[in-house]
């Protein structure tokens, strides 16, 4: 068996591929541009000085200015540059359309496109550079920058221009037509050492005028295209923030291209909107040098369809090789992306792909090996970095099939998949209540003080390398002689070594030595956990205790969301509990606390995962997939409505008049009224003030005959006609009729809170 190295850094060796580029390609008419720190010619000649030239030099450049204030935008110290420094470059303006060769050095220099302002609406104001043996470094600005050329998504200008044109954001897009091509020649090396501008805020305001992050920048979508399907066109990116940068769409359809940053690779940053598609071609980044950065990162969607695509992250900030905002969609082509987190893939992918989630993190140079059932190497590789996360599709991975992970030679297995935690994967420490604690409940057949939602509340948590040439594979040694070849169970039950992929299961998560290592296995206990309803709750972890005498330097926790989005933290228990409650996070979501014994600590191996959950409903009789889920959510976190018992929220069950009177005039904020106006409505009864409120403020009226009817249930039409007199701009965003239900009760009440 033969080994992938992981890529890294710069392009070693041409790797041929077929791209499916659908950008723009050279026309048969093109501009031949020389650059020389000497001299720059077009064509042969000396290049213009005019601006009104196709071609010019001696314009301007956009750069952060040193000697300036807080109120000149958001630049630290080591983002100035004096007038001196952005004078050195030499800057070479294109202002109109056409496809341009470029070949040459620049020392100090940049490429701009410049076709002006109204550029953005013209389909014809088109730019192709072909980069033909350049070599461009730019030390105070991105050193190759499409400023003004046409946008392609003409929805998303209107949208921009004028918000009311409405915009449905999609993960296809055709950027076919994009005024910024990029076109890598065959057989070429081109470099682009670049820097960034930070944010510069428009006089006497702190809206941006400028503000361009990435080496190699666009503010309109762009193509990067091999040459007519051959991808031997290399190109090197090196950045000192962010190495490839779209302000909205990014296509790349071919070439060979690597990426060195000190934060994202790669980042398209329109939020929501922005696609970031790979066709084609063979993409290496190695991204996060700095203190953070993804590898990919786009504020919208994230589409792999071809080609192949190895990326890596910052090693110890919470980033991933990929990162999206919206759906990551693996439909074809390789994928091989190292994180402390990767985004998760969405299941809509039309390729299988395998999302492995370490119990700890790996040492850089880990050997990291997938086989099938019958031993056979389907992907394999060396960490170039520390990594936790390991997301990866190709054209060998099919559904249904039984998989085996190696590190480093030692079959392992896994404790959670896409269906939650497996068996014996840990303890919880202390009592587990059925509920959290909760306010005393009223007797049997009592009504609850205050009026009460018909119970307490009960207590809710605070927490509720080089590239492969050609990807020939090198030697990884032969497997172990072990009984878990086939992939079976752990003896303690601790887990599975069968890493099977299904529509519904691809993520695997708690990673480790299987038993085949000759380690002790390690389990867990993690005390401060109790139940909330249907889910685990968090408040303060208050020990943490390995099943054997285990040094506390050698256990790390990590917290994670779940499914990987957004959040990722870990610690060692040796930091101490204060630090391990500080990776708890505050927000609402379902999480997943791994403890683990450190990755590669000599005889010893072993996780516990537990899943959990923030600002979960305390309720077992109401699901996260039940219609009025999230309106009873927010309605019981804003104290409106807090269910019929500890851990009961009786969603079917009805609501009296008494009932609806009160949870409105807590929605309400209201003061209390007594009224003499109802005959059946006793002075100091938990519901009287409130039906005084709702009697004074005319939102009720009774029967008519001098009674309130507390008791009575309510129908939809009358908690419609009261939510009217309450709001006059009330407008249902449901049609209930008959019998109220709780649950559409909150409905109801959302549309006027």
């Amino acid at each position: 068996m033969k080994r992938i190295q992981l890529p890294a850094l710069a392009l070693a060796a041409a790797v041929v591929l077929t791209s499916t580029a659908c950008g723009a390609q050279a026309a048969d008419s093109e501009t031949r541009v020389v650059l020389s720190d000497a001299k720059v010619t077009v064509d042969g000649k000396t290049a213009s000085t005019s601006a009104d030239s196709a071609v010019y030099v001696g314009g301007g450049i956009i750069y952060y200015a040193d000697g300036t204030d807080a109120t000149y935008g958001e630049g630290t110290e080591a983002e100035k540059h004096t007038a001196a420094e952005a004078q050195a470059h030499t800057v070479v303006t294109i202002t109109q359309p056409g496809t341009y060769r470029l070949t040459g050095t620049l020392s100090q220099g940049q490429i701009f496109v410049d076709l002006g302002a109204d550029a953005k609406t013209d389909p014809d104001a088109v730019v192709t550079l072909i980069l033909d043996g350049v070599d461009i470094t730019c030390t105070v600005a991105p050193a190759v920058f499409f400023y003004n050329v046409y946008e392609c998504d003409e929805a998303w200008v209107a949208y921009d221009e004028d918000e009311s044109a409405g915009y449905t954001p999609s993960a296809v897009q055709d950027t076919s037509a994009a005024g910024a091509n990029v076109i890598i020649a065959a057989g070429s090396e081109n470099s682009v050492i670049g820097s960034h501008v930070a944010r510069i805020y428009k006089e006497g305001t702190t809206k941006k005028l400028h503000k361009y992050d990435g080496a190699f920048y666009s503010r309109m979508s762009m193509n990067i295209n091999g040459d007519n399907g051959d991808d031997s066109g290399k190109l090197s990116i090196v950045a000192d923030n962010e190495g490839l940068d779209s302000e909205l769409h990014l296509t790349i359809n071919g070439g060979t291209i690597a990426i060195v940053s000190q934060d994202d690779g790669i980042n398209t940053n329109e939020d929501g909107v922005s696609v970031t598609t790979v066709n084609g071609g063979m993409l290496t980044i190695d991204a996060g040098n700095g203190a953070e950065g993804d590898g990919i990162d786009s504020n919208g969607y994230l589409v792999i369809n071809g080609g192949t695509v190895w990326t890596m992250s910052n090693e110890s900030s919470p980033d991933g090789g990929i990162d999206a905002d919206m759906p990551i969609l693996l439909n074809g082509g390789a994928l091989y992306a190292f994180g402390t987190r990767n985004d998760a893939a969405s299941s809509d992918s039309a390729q299988p792909y395998m999302e492995l989630s370490f119990a700890s993190t790996l040492p850089a140079g880990s050997e990291v090996e997938v086989t099938d059932g019958d031993g056979n190497v389907v992907w394999s590789a060396v960490t170039l970095k520390k990594c936790q996360s390991i997301t990866l599709t190709n054209a060998a991975l099919a559904l249904d099939t039984v998989y085996h992970v190696y590190v480093d030679g030692v079959l392992q297995c896994y404790s959670g998949n896409s269906f939650g935690m497996m068996g014996g994967h840990g303890g919880f420490g202390g009592q587990r209540p059925e509920g959290m604690d909760g306010q005393d409940m009223p007797a049997a057949g009592q009504p609850p003080q205050d009026g009460g939602d018909f119970g307490g509340r009960g207590g809710k948590g605070q927490l509720d390398g080089q590239p492969p040439e050609g990807f020939d594979p090198g030697q990884m040694g032969q497997r172990p002689e072990s009984g878990f070849g086939g992939g079976q169970a752990q003896a303690d039950g601790s887990g599975s070594t069968d890493f099977t992929l299904s529509a519904a299961t691809k993520s695997f998560s708690g990673v480790c030595d299987s038993d085949a290592s000759g380690k002790t296995r390690v389990s867990f206990t993690v005390e401060g956990v109790t139940r909330s309803g249907r889910t685990n709750v968090i408040q303060s972890i208050t020990a943490v205790t390995p099943s054997a005498e285990l040094d506390a330097a050698l256990i790390q926790i990590t917290v994670t969301d779940d499914p990987s989005e957004s959040y990722s933290a870990s610690c060692l228990l040796s930091d101490g509990l204060e630090a391990v409650n500080a990776l708890l996070p505050a927000d609402d979501g379902d999480y997943l606390l791994t403890v683990a014994v450190v990755s590669g600590t000599e005889g010893y191996t072993g996780a516990t995962q537990l899943a959990f959950s923030v600002g979960a409903l305390p309720f077992t009789d109401l699901r996260e997939t039940d219609e009025g889920y999230e309106a009873v959510k927010t309605l019981y976190k804003a104290g409106i409505m807090t269910g019929t018992g500890e851990n009961s929220f009786s969603p079917n069950g009805s609501v009296t008049r008494a009932q609806a009177v009160t949870v409105l005039a807590r929605l309400a904020g209201a003061e209390r009224a007594e009224t003499a106006a109802f005959s059946d409505v006793a002075s100091g009864s938990w519901y009287a003030g409130y039906v005084g409120w709702a009697c004074d403020g005319g939102i009720v009226e009774g029967d008519g005959a001098g009674r309130f009817l507390p008791d009575e249930a309510v129908t939809a039409e009358q908690m419609a006609l009261m939510l009217a007199r309450y709001d006059g701009g009330y407008a249902a965003s449901t049609a209930f009729t008959g019998a109220l239900t709780r649950t559409q009760l909150a409905q109801m009440l959302l549309d006027v809170l």
